[in-house]
């Protein structure tokens, strides 16, 4: 069983494939409280659905990229059954975690997009350094910035975990926190290799929490 707190087609909003038409699905649940969070609604609202519903739901919907969010999806023990149903039956999985929780065993070939929380989160307790090691090139670290010491704090973990390297960074400031502007004049300065990523979905749907 999987508990959902929705399900949808949408244009995908974050990460490398921004802009990208495709599947949300997102679980409900979360262990953390980031200060920034933007979807507080998924902790705890959802319906219990089974695995082959849930995969029944998604084929009707006419897209092979899905992406699997929260809350924080890892919590769920059905999943990776769910995941390797959809690897499986030709579907890009892009796979969004907290990075506190481990990821050894997701599948190789789903996309980890995972974060690593940066001080201003007041999570950073929480990071699980060791996923680093289980992460490929087509994988993606994220830093939400909210500020300056924690643009600093992400340089200084991208350098010392060689995560530009190792797969794609992306920086991506806090709505209302942090002026992109000012993040993007940092990464040109400092020759950060990294992409700077806007949530597009609330630039296409301002003052909308869920459906986005």
């Amino acid at each position: 069983m999987l508990k959902i707190n929705e399900l949808f087609l949408g244009i995908q909003g974050e990460s490398t494939y921004a802009g990208c038409l495709c599947i949300i699905l997102r679980l409900t649940g979360c262990h953390l409280q980031c200060a920034y969070c933007d979807s507080q609604f998924a902790f705890f609202e959802g319906e219990e659905r089974t695995v082959e519903q849930v995969f029944d739901e998604i084929q009707l919907m006419g897209c092979k990229l899905i992406c699997i969010t929260g809350g924080e999806p890892l919590l769920q023990k059905d999943l990776p059954t769910l995941v390797n149903l959809l690897i499986n039956n030709g579907y890009t999985v892009l796979l969004e975690t907290s990075g506190s929780l481990s990821v050894e065993k997701i599948p190789r070939e789903v996309i980890k997009i995972m974060d690593l929380k940066t001080p201003g989160s007041g999570m950073e307790a929480n990071n699980l350094y060791r996923n680093i090691g289980y992460l490929g090139e087509h994988d993606e670290v994220k830093f939400v910035l909210s500020s300056r010491e924690d643009y600093v704090w992400a340089k200084r973990k991208i350098h010392e975990y060689d995560l530009e390297k190792k797969c794609k960074v992306l920086l991506s400031p806090v709505l209302g926190r942090l002026d992109p502007s000012l993040l993007a004049q940092w990464i040109i300065e400092d020759k950060v290799d990294a992409r700077l990523q806007i949530q597009i979905h609330k630039i296409i749907w301002p003052g909308r929490e869920s459906g986005i």
